[in-house]
């Protein structure tokens, strides 16, 4: 099954559901800024995890989806920062 690169942005008012949202994504994609991850995900995944997000907003509360073709998914440029390791990574 053909996946898709999606960029998700959120700007979430409250903590509790900050916290969750980030959860939730965790479990899609890596997070790669303090309010944004990219995903590659199937479209049955990427069907769940937007209902999973719908579930947890409130109004005021903001979530975007950027989705990139795999030519402009190569294009992407980083200044500064360090590269993304995901979060169960163990370094010794």
């Amino acid at each position: 099954m053909r996946s898709t690169f999606v960029i998700v942005s959120y700007d979430i008012r409250n903590d509790k559901r900050r916290n969750k949202i980030h959860k939730t994504l965790k479990n899609f994609g890596q997070r790669v800024q303090y309010s944004v991850f990219e995903c590659e995900v199937s479209k049955i995944a990427y069907l769940k995890l937007r209902d999973r997000l719908d579930h947890l907003i409130e109004e005021g509360d903001n979530i975007r989806f950027y989705f990139l073709c795999e030519a402009c998914r190569n294009t992407i440029e980083r200044i500064g920062g360090e590269l993304p390791f995901p979060d169960d990574l163990l370094v010794i």
